[in-house]
């Protein structure tokens, strides 16, 4: 089993030193988190669907030009990714009214907004990553006045492909959370590109036909069946993993 230096953990993944410079390793766990951390569980096999689903997801984005950090999977639970400068800013686009948008603004939840709507979280775990505003983010030095721009235009950009995908299978993209990074080529020129993942974890996803939930709404809300709602969303998607939902350990850890 590989031994690698851990770079980073956070609540769905694991960040590992990468097999040469300027890589990291992403492992996907089957932890599970809601309400910025305040309620936990395992769902067992959630970390292999989520690196299929993001692996195919990010596949296909590239095809069309999108710049990632995604390079290829590895195995079942880990791909190999390029490293970046993370943005410390969680980028949510709305195309419907659910979560905390209808709680704040009183908008009955299932209702289709006028146009699509992004929003911006400062990434503080210990503050509950607020939203911020464009003002906030330049004045604190987060991002540019042109990074910001790049980023919105990304946004906009994957979630017209995202809502175009998920609808020829029959699934409505309410809303999604992206992340992105500053990634160097050539050590001197510096671009944007899109980080994280894009998984059920990520995304508020309706049935078209039942607005049933398949998302971590499930998790969130003590619906059940959570694992059973990923693997629709894979098997839909037509990338259900091999052999099905497996735990398999991690990499060894250095300390």
């Amino acid at each position: 089993m590989a031994r690698r230096r851990q770079v980073y953990e956070g609540k769905a993944k694991v960040l590992f030193e990468g097999p040469e410079p300027g890589t990291l390793v992403q492992y996907f766990k089957d932890d599970a988190t809601a309400f910025n951390n305040q309620k936990k569980g395992v769902i067992v096999g959630k970390g292999v669907i989520n690196n299929r689903i993001s692996e195919y997801i990010m596949m296909r984005l590239n095809e069309i030009g999108i710049p990632t950090h995604f390079v290829r999977r590895l195995n079942m639970r880990e791909q190999l990714v390029r490293e970046v400068e993370i943005i410390p800013l969680e980028v949510v686009v709305r195309n419907v009214a659910a979560g905390s948008l209808s709680t704040r603004l009183g908008i009955e939840e299932g209702t289709a907004l006028p146009r699509s709507i992004l929003e911006f979280y400062y990434k503080n775990d210990k503050l509950g990553d607020p939203m911020v505003s464009e003002e906030h983010i330049t004045a604190f030095g987060w991002a540019s006045t042109q990074e910001i721009d790049d980023v919105m235009a990304l946004a906009l950009r994957i979630n017209d492909f995202l809502i175009g995908l998920f609808l020829g299978i029959g699934i409505r993209l309410i809303d999604f959370k992206l992340e992105f990074g500053r990634y160097w080529e050539n050590n001197d020129e510096m671009r944007i590109i899109l980080a994280d993942e894009i998984t059920p974890d990520s995304c508020r996803l309706w049935d078209s036909a039942t607005n049933e939930k398949m998302d971590k709404d499930r998790f969130r809300r003590d619906l059940g069946g959570v694992a059973e709602a990923y693997q629709e969303v894979a098997r839909r998607l037509g990338i259900l993993p091999e052999a099905g939902p497996r735990d398999f350990k991690g990499p060894t850890v250095m300390q």
